[in-house]
């Protein structure tokens, strides 16, 4: 177990993607323990990391939803997928571990998961060749892979003084309802069940109007 007690936010209503982005980020700010966020996607959409160039992206993705995510990492398409993000308050023990450390531990405990559902999943020892922007064609260490070494989860992370944000996706694979509890359930000893709460969604909303849906942020590089 990583936390001896870990909120789960199971959060039912598919959501726009700035909003979807706006949530973690508001979520962080004020983080009691940590928090575990299923969630899911209003329209088919693509998310891609904080130093990715947009016109690029718009270009091989016209008809999608596009985010510039706050986190790092490649492009990675949402909708069919399994999305959840770790949130982990400043302060926790967790926060000592190095960044690459901590990215590797918290795939360890998601292969283990998938492992439960019948999916044999490992965390790759080193990464493939890049061979494009797309996040899934491009296993790095620590990802996790599948027998055949498809990349079948990935993240990215950022740490503030808040915290920090770990935002994964789990692809091509038919995972039941109860994933998120089972995931919640290797990551914490004790699970508390949580809603999003009407202020935490309307911080949200005004975080995605002023940040993540303007064209100053999706153009930023």
């Amino acid at each position: 177990m990583l936390f001896p007690v870990i909120d789960l936010m199971d959060d039912p209503a598919p959501r726009g993607a700035a909003i979807n982005m706006a949530v973690d980020e508001t979520l962080l700010r004020d983080l009691p323990c940590p928090l575990l966020r299923v969630y899911r996607w209003e329209n088919e959409a693509v998310s891609f990391g904080y130093f990715e160039k947009f016109e690029a992206i718009l270009a091989e993705f016209p008809e999608r939803e596009l985010v510039r995510r706050w986190t790092g990492g490649g492009v990675v398409p949402h909708g069919k997928d399994l999305t959840y993000s770790l949130l982990v308050p400043t302060g926790d023990q967790f926060l000592k571990t190095k960044p690459a450390d901590s990215y590797c531990v918290i795939h360890r405990v998601v292969a283990e998961v998938l492992g439960t559902e019948g999916e044999a999943a490992t965390v790759a020892a080193a990464g493939a060749p890049k061979i494009s922007q797309a996040c899934f064609e491009n296993p790095v260490q620590h990802d996790v892979v599948a027998a055949d070494s498809r990349k079948i989860a990935g993240a990215a992370q950022r740490r503030t003084r808040d915290g920090l944000l770990h935002q994964g996706s789990i692809q091509s694979l038919a995972l039941s309802a109860a994933f998120g509890e089972r995931l919640a359930s290797a990551l914490g000893r004790e699970i508390r069940r949580r809603m999003l709460t009407t202020e935490e969604l309307n911080d949200a909303k005004a975080l995605a109007t002023g940040k993540y849906a303007t064209d100053a942020w999706m153009r930023r590089c």
